[in-house]
């Protein structure tokens, strides 16, 4: 019997999520009739290679009948694992003779039966192994007293040897499940987002730009440390029912409208504005990007402007009113007459798998481009089945397509969405504010079942958040940077976060004259910036290994009310073979925050220093990792002042005195 394997979801319905260079480590319940011995091993095969080219490594017992078993994951790949156990009948008939040899009762039947199943593994073992068990066959035929040969068949390296080679006809094979093991980057990323059209060098005089004369803004967002440069739709721009500026219904003369009103006659989604410079600055775009250590991500929204072309060649994958009509988008009290819905309800079979099958042909054409990134927009109001269906249809072929949900809804649905496949998922940090509210929510994120699936991209904002914790100035652009950077493996600003731009329409969460709607240009080195800061964290990121992964956050005990105060550190040693977490771990970077921007705070910081290998009372050293400074401690409670209107922040390592 095989039971309550784990990972697994919902019954391995759908996939566990892991990175290159990881150990999977699987439990379960192993157990069978009877009192033999019993034997397990841990099978993982990629799903693109031959359907017997499974790896195999040992799972052993370890309390109570549960099993544990760690492979290493070398590929970037779609995988299936199972686990198969059998009865050992050599160990078992080895322990049977082990006590009758201690109760010294006639063995001559075990020394028989023993001799018999050594023969068995004999065919089935090469090389080393066949010639140590045909030796010891020799040595059994040699051996003038039963005791001579018990001591042959109770040797350990025999026992190794023989478990090597087991009769497997009777083996019970458990369920396949599904696992994804994704490159680096679908764990570890710091995105930029920026408008192409946007990036003038002259703030007085903003005009338009291509994506070729864009391009000059790439050394500085390398310099800062971010690896992945996120572009809004770059596609053709609708004319009918252009937006204006502020996301008015009435353009006026030379508005650019929103990039999200995708299609013209220029071309849809798989098309480049002409004014951004078409495909060929894109391209040139892109190598440049690369060039700089970035890759690219764009934004793929599934809908279309009444200009689009498939609104004149495929009405039918449109929905339309009772009048015959095409209705447009609506999320009163928003409205977005610039664009048309996609209608996936249609219940004829060939128009479905065309319309499928034609964004299926998108994704793959910018692949194809080279973009190995996409942020999807909104995915949550298009069916899960065609979700499913399409990021396996690219992954197939592309494992390291990384997927980005923006689904900023019901828990459940986007829990669902990274089940089904979406490699890393926006979150609701931007409105978790209090200390109290970030560490329930952090906590959920990466220490319930949702690790083995949902990677969370903290943005810290984004064209159409703007978070009203920005009123208070550059303050809180500080905090929710250095939370942000931290508390995730992988997060995200969108451009003019650094410059701490608050300016909000009508009191709501939106900026005032968002460059979704109008031309923009930006002095990047405009007093009361934080770049330096967000340099200092990237670089944190790529030096701190711990702060490259994703579900090692712990929160530690802290006294103050308003403080954040938390860990992240690498595995030293073994982990646990039921839970994988480690007993103990090294490297620390430990975070305090205060997490209000308008009052400051002395808190007592109280790491947990047995964690790390040092006793309650034993002195050390502590690094603040971003000015160096090196001080020697002893205990646990560390004073701190948190100051929103100087440093609210503090980031440090602790390191045992060298003896």
């Amino acid at each position: 019997m095989i039971e309550r394997i784990s990972p697994e979801l919902d019954g391995g319905r759908h996939a566990v999520k892991r990175v290159v260079g990881d150990d999977l480590l699987v439990t379960a319940d192993i157990f069978a009739d009877g009192h033999d011995l019993l034997d397990a091993a841990l099978l993982l095969r990629a799903e693109d290679a031959a359907d017997d080219a499974w790896l195999e490594v040992p799972m052993r017992p370890v309390d109570n009948d549960r099993w544990s078993g760690r492979i290493r994951l070398e590929r970037n790949a779609r995988h299936r694992f199972a686990i198969e156990a059998w009865r050992d009948r050599y160990g078992t008939l080895r322990s049977a003779l082990a006590k009758k040899v201690e109760a010294d009762v006639p063995y001559a039947t075990e020394i028989a039966e023993g001799a018999a199943l050594l023969g068995e593994a004999r065919q089935r073992a090469s090389g080393r192994d066949a010639s140590r068990l045909a030796d010891a066959l020799s040595a059994l035929r040699r051996a003038r007293a039963d005791h001579a040969r018990a001591a042959i068949l109770l040797d350990e390296d025999l026992l190794d040897v023989a478990r090597r080679h087991p009769d497997r006809r009777a083996a019970t094979r458990s369920a396949e499940l599904p696992l994804m093991v994704d490159r680096e980057r679908a764990r570890f990323s710091a995105w930029y987002e920026l408008f192409p059209r946007s990036q003038g060098r002259d703030p007085r005089k903003p005009r338009a730009t291509t994506l070729a004369e864009a391009a000059w803004r790439l050394p500085e967002i390398a310099d800062l440390g971010f690896d992945v440069v996120y572009l809004p739709p770059i596609n053709p721009i609708g004319v009918t029912n252009r937006k204006g500026r502020n996301n008015s219904l009435t353009a006026a003369a030379g508005d650019v409208g929103s990039p999200y009103a995708i299609g013209s006659s220029d071309g849809g989604h798989d098309a480049v504005a002409p004014e951004l410079g078409g495909l060929e600055a894109f391209e040139r775009f892109r190598r440049a990007t690369e060039d700089a250590g970035m890759e690219v991500a764009l934004d793929i929204a599934i809908q279309a402007s009444p200009d689009h072309p498939w609104v004149h060649e495929h009405p039918g994958w449109f929905r339309h009113a009772p009048d015959g009509t095409i209705k447009f988008a609506e999320n009163p009290p928003k409205k977005y007459q610039d664009i048309y819905p996609v209608e996936f309800g249609n219940d004829e079979p060939h128009a479905r798998a065309a319309l499928w099958r034609a964004w299926l042909d998108v994704f793959l054409a910018w692949v194809g481009r080279g973009v190995k990134v996409f942020r999807v927009d909104n995915p949550h109001t298009k069916p899960i089945p065609f979700w499913e269906w399409l990021i396996a249809e690219v992954q197939r072929d592309h494992p390291d397509v990384v997927f980005l949900s923006e689904a900023f809804t019901r828990p459940k649905m986007m829990r669902q969405l990274a089940k089904i496949g979406f490699t890393q998922s926006y979150t609701y940090f931007t409105w978790r504010e209090s200390r109290d509210e970030l560490r329930d929510y952090l906590s959920e994120l990466t220490q319930s079942e949702m690790r083995e699936y949902f990677r969370g991209n903290l943005f810290a904002n984004t064209p159409d958040i703007n978070p009203h914790h920005t009123d208070h100035g550059r303050p809180a652009f500080v905090i929710r940077t250095v939370l942000a950077a931290t508390l995730s493996s992988s997060y995200g600003i969108y451009s003019g976060w650094e410059l701490c731009e608050s300016a909000r329409l009508d009191g709501r969460e939106e900026y005032l004259d968002s460059e979704k709607y109008e031309i923009r240009a930006r002095n990047w080195d405009a007093p009361g910036n934080i770049k330096g800061l967000v340099r200092d964290l990237n670089r944190l990121r790529r030096d701190w290994r711990a702060l490259r992964l994703y579900d090692n956050l712990r929160f530690e005990s802290v006294t103050g009310g308003r403080t954040l105060f938390y860990r992240k550190a690498l595995p030293d040693g073994d982990p646990d073979p039921l839970t994988g977490f480690p007993h103990r771990w090294k490297d620390p970077v430990y975070v305090a925050v205060d997490c209000d921007p308008r009052v400051p705070e002395r808190a007592f910081l109280h790491p947990d220093l047995p964690a790390i290998g040092i006793g309650w009372d034993e002195p050390y050293e502590l690094v603040d990792l971003l000015s160096g400074r090196a001080r020697r401690e002893r205990g646990a409670d560390l004073a701190v002042d948190l100051d929103p209107a100087g440093t609210p922040f503090t980031i440090f390592t602790i390191r045992p005195l060298a003896r």
